[in-house]
């Protein structure tokens, strides 16, 4: 057994906040502001350019890597860090799409994050070998695994819904047919209990900033199979992912295992806020989180099903089949978060109907879910969400 949950006194969470948007953008963790201090202050400021060596910059993306790696059952070495997560997704399809150089077909489904099919999209074109992606509905990609399919590149969890794809039957059907494997773990790390490498993937992929409680903009992270990793060919040849950065070769060669997939240079002041935040997993048993995030979404169903029949259950009902977020349906369900997250009730919207609710067993209780669900009937009930300032869609929504 792991350390009880939840761990709120290891969070910075406003007075009067319920947070149910961590699939969306983590907690700041207590400790992660020092540490970004000490890291511009002492280390930036003091040490200069030294700090790459004497704080230990440079080695602070494998550091990273490695602590990720145990969240999502990678061995040490398989997990690289920087960048955005569209850039992983680019690296991962480009490796992919060579290690298949007679197939054009790259398999996704309508479900998909949109970044992770514009990245395909845009790599169809870069190189112009009349290469197209499928989008299939998320039901009927196992079918959909053709001979003809390079790679299949799915995110785990969806996330609008929350559905999860059975990511041991899928990898197995893209490999009977001959097809490279990509998950997305964008709303898995840090959510659910993940076994990448027995689930025999060639790559994974995602990013820091939800579960993870990273901080905006984090680092994304990339995983290689480590029997594959140094055979891939980097179509993102950068200057940190050379086997020997400062001896300044002109030709590109290649570092060993996942340090290939390196590109540029490490974001030192979000990695070192990343390795803090990644602290507040120490003696947490992901089996316990896992637990906990069910109980926790099958109460607020329960609740919000009770107390709001107007919003319509838009995730699996099946626990099994859905990851750490609850989503329902609601015409006017833009406004209706507004309003919420103006009495304390923080979540999301994805367009065109969706309210998003995460719930993260780190920092949310069952008292957090009762309030939540409560506020959320007082909304619906007096129609608060017909206010004209909740009509206004902000950029972000």
């Amino acid at each position: 057994m792991g350390v009880s949950l939840p761990r709120k006194d290891l969070f910075d969470i406003p007075a009067g906040v319920i947070y149910l948007d961590g699939n969306s953008l983590g907690v700041l963790p207590k400790g992660a502001a020092a540490r970004a201090a000490r890291v511009i202050e002492q280390e930036w400021g003091g040490q200069l350019i030294r700090a790459w060596n004497t704080a230990g910059w440079i080695d602070l993306p494998r550091v990273v890597g490695d602590r990720i790696g145990a969240l999502i059952g990678a061995p040490e070495g398989s997990v690289a860090t920087g960048e955005t997560l569209s850039i992983k997704v680019y690296q991962a399809l480009d490796a992919a799409l060579k290690m298949r150089p007679d197939r054009r077909v790259i398999l996704s489904d309508s479900g998909n994050f949109p970044t992770d099919l514009y990245m395909a999209q845009g790599l169809i074109g870069t190189i112009g070998k009349g290469h197209v992606l499928r989008t299939p509905a998320p039901e009927d990609v196992a079918s959909a695994i053709t001979a003809d399919v390079a790679v299949v590149m799915l995110t785990h969890v969806d996330y609008r819904t929350g559905r999860i794809h059975d990511m041991a039957a899928i990898t197995e059907a893209a490999h009977a047919a001959g097809a490279v494997m990509i998950w997305d773990l964008a709303h898995s790390a840090g959510a659910l209990e993940l076994d990448i490498t027995g689930s025999g993937a060639e790559f994974a992929v995602g990013c820091t900033y939800k579960y993870l409680n990273g901080g905006p903009g984090a680092p994304a992270f990339i995983y290689v199979r480590p029997d594959i990793a140094d055979g891939i060919d980097p179509g993102l040849s950068g200057w940190m992912g050379h086997d020997a950065p400062f001896a300044m070769e002109l030709g590109y060669r290649p570092a060993p295992a996942a340090e290939r997939l390196r590109v540029g240079t490490p974001p030192i002041l979000q990695l070192s806020v990343l390795e803090e935040a990644l602290a507040v997993w120490d003696g947490v048993d992901l089996g316990d989180l896992r637990a906990a995030s069910i109980r926790l979404s099958d109460l607020f169903i329960s609740e919000v099903e009770t107390r709001c029949p107007s919003l319509t259950l838009a995730s699996p009902r099946d626990a099994a089949q859905r990851g750490s977020q609850v989503s329902f349906a609601f015409a006017d369900g833009y406004a209706a978060m507004q309003a919420l997250i103006d009495r304390g009730v923080i979540g999301d919207f994805r367009a065109p109907d969706i309210m998003r609710f995460g719930f993260t067993p780190l920092y949310i209780d069952e008292a957090d879910v009762i309030a939540a669900a409560e506020i959320l009937q007082d909304v619906l009930d007096t129609k608060a969400w017909s206010a004209p300032k909740y009509q206004i869609r902000a950029r972000v929504t």
